[in-house]
């Protein structure tokens, strides 16, 4: 709550002077029946009026202290809110890497948005009632039974009833319902999500149904289950309305009785009326006691949800980092698992990468190779043994300054809905247009930037153009060459490149690992064949090594690959064989 602190404790005491306001209310109002049905005298008519001026004084004070007492819980719900979202944000930037393949963004979106949006609603809302159901039923019992004890007992039997029929329904089985309740529309949300980002190739694919296919399915999981805990009410809350709010039911014969007992029908009647009057706190009261346990319950949820999801293994961070001057990498017995998988991914690799040298990962699919490459800028800490850089454990070097050594081009390009200017500085946000368009000129890309209506002005998405695949990135070379790193990363960096513009992305990515410390991935052989060396990647291990000419005279996997490789670039419709 920041500076809020007092907001919330001043809200509950105002809430409860709102209750005991608004009880009083009611005890002047009988005071008016009980001269009005005074006997042996004559009313007075200025008494009645003052407690009619009480009565509405005090009606009035109810709503407005009860109107300052959400004022109050709201400004600290709104502070808490927007604390959390802001402490949350930044418990998520500085997670791992790799924290962000394992979830999307709906979810994170979900997690964070609703669930902080429930924690300022049971705040701003819940906490100030709680304060008023907490002193009115020790203030109504205290007034009924003062009245009279018998008919406070004959109101106490439908509130007794009810609770425990609310109970019964919000115990194990209500707490078990809200954690699915939480869960369906996190499912919904991400199924929402991946849905509507896939419209493109579902259209192109004919397969809206199929793909629909998620998404409905978790809307219908959602139905069920809340039908199911709509049923389970169905009966109870049926009941619970009649007997809540039956008092009138059991006061009246009690009190028929003991006008017939005492004969004093003038005090039983009035103390009647009293309870007519103060019987329906008790009603509000449970009505509230039950939403804030259920609130309770949401609340509580979502704050573990949110926890949970920044309960993600943090970087380690050394408290005294080091620095380095120079650039050659070092793996030295890595092994990595990911998170909650047994199965090793990388397994037990060392090698080294010299200064200014070039190493490239190939591999079949899901060898091991981006998992590698990812362990360099700490995507993910490796399960064991080490990675250095220029003979400094990565992990001992501060994170700012590691990613800040290293460039980053993937073949899932990134670019923002801003200006290609604006996209081109996040390499470099301090650059000088002189840097920017020279980074722009070494990327190949100046011709992109010379068609648009805007120049660098020009904005991605729709509000400006989009770009190609192969034009995206280019562009995306132009930041990485533009950042100056002296360590690059490569990952299939021409991957969805058509013939034109793999040419122009191989000049630039010439142009950026020149004199550089380069790791490069490639399923096209032929991009890295110039390589000082070249690793074969099989199932988290090294299974060969060397250069590109000493690969091809071991006649193993490399020469395979590269074999079936040559074949499949001449491949054509009739000829089975083009290379050997």
């Amino acid at each position: 709550m920041g500076n809020r602190k007092a907001l919330l404790p001043t809200a509950m005491v105002l809430s409860a002077l709102s209750a005991v306001a608004g009880m009083l209310t009611f005890l002047f109002v009988w005071l008016i029946i009980r001269d009005l049905f005074a006997l042996g005298r004559v009313p007075q008519p200025n008494q009645v009026v003052d407690y009619a001026w009480w009565a509405a004084g005090m009606a009035i004070g109810s709503v407005v202290l009860y109107y300052f007492a959400l004022v109050s819980s709201h400004l600290a719900a709104f502070k808490v809110e927007s604390n959390l979202r802001s402490e949350t944000m930044a418990k998520i930037v500085n997670m791992p890497l790799g924290f962000f393949d394992n979830n999307n963004s709906g979810k994170i979106r979900k997690i964070i948005d609703d669930n902080a949006g429930i924690t300022h609603s049971f705040l701003a809302h819940q906490i100030p009632d709680l304060a008023a159901t907490i002193l009115m039923p020790p203030s109504a019992l205290f007034l009924i039974f003062f009245f009279d004890w018998r008919l406070g007992l004959a109101s106490l039997v439908p509130v007794i009833v009810s609770m425990l029929l609310i109970g019964c329904a919000m115990g194990t089985k209500g707490k078990q319902y809200m954690k699915n309740y939480m869960t369906s529309l996190e499912e919904m949300n991400i199924e929402a999500v991946e849905y509507v980002r896939g419209i493109p190739v579902v259209k192109v694919f004919q397969q809206t149904v199929f793909s629909f296919k998620n998404f409905y399915n978790s809307i219908q999981g959602y139905k069920k289950m809340v039908s199911a805990y709509t049923h389970i009410w169905e009966k109870r809350m049926s009941a619970y309305t009649v007997i809540i709010n039956g008092f009138a039911y059991l006061l009246a014969p009690v009190a028929i009785l003991l006008i017939g007992n005492s004969g004093n029908y003038a005090s039983v009647l009035l103390n009647f009326f009293l309870f007519i009057l103060i019987t329906p706190v008790f009603s509000q009261s449970i009505m509230k006691s039950m939403y804030i346990n259920q609130a309770i319950g949401q609340a509580k949820e979502a704050i573990e949800r949110i926890d949970k999801l920044t309960d993600y293994e943090q970087l380690q961070i050394q408290a005294t980092a080091e620095r380095t001057g120079k650039y050659d990498i070092r793996f030295e017995n890595v092994s990595f698992s990911y998170p909650g998988t047994a199965q090793k991914a990388v397994d037990g690799i060392s090698f080294s990468i010299p200064e200014g040298k070039t190493v490239a990962l190939v591999g079949a699919s899901g060898s091991g190779k981006t998992t590698i490459a990812r362990l360099v800028p700490r995507f993910w800490d490796v399960s064991g043994g080490s990675i250095s850089i220029g003979g400094s454990n990565v992990k001992n070097i501060d994170t700012k300054d590691l990613r800040q050594q290293i460039s980053f081009v993937f073949q899932n390009t990134k670019l923002f809905k801003t200006s290609l200017l604006e996209n081109i500085k996040y390499g470099n946000p301090e650059a000088t247009m002189e840097d920017v368009n020279r980074a722009i000129d070494m990327a190949q890309c100046r011709e992109i930037i010379d068609k648009q209506p805007l120049g660098l002005a020009t904005k991605i998405g729709t509000e400006g153009t989009y770009l190609s695949g192969g034009e995206q990135q280019r562009i995306v070379l132009a930041r990485a060459i533009l950042k100056k790193a002296p360590i690059v990363v490569l990952d299939e960096a021409t991957a969805f490149a058509d013939p034109e513009n793999e040419l122009l992305i191989q000049n630039s990515l010439r142009t950026l690992t020149q004199g550089k410390t380069v790791l490069v991935i490639a399923h096209r052989l032929t991009s890295i064949v110039d390589a000082d060396t070249i690793l074969v990647v099989g199932e988290g291990k090294i299974a060969e090594q060397g250069t590109h000419s000493e690969l091809l005279a071991q006649k193993g996997v490399y020469y395979r690959m590269w074999n079936e490789y040559q074949q499949s670039v001449c491949w054509t419709i009739g000829r089975e064989v083009c290379y050997d």
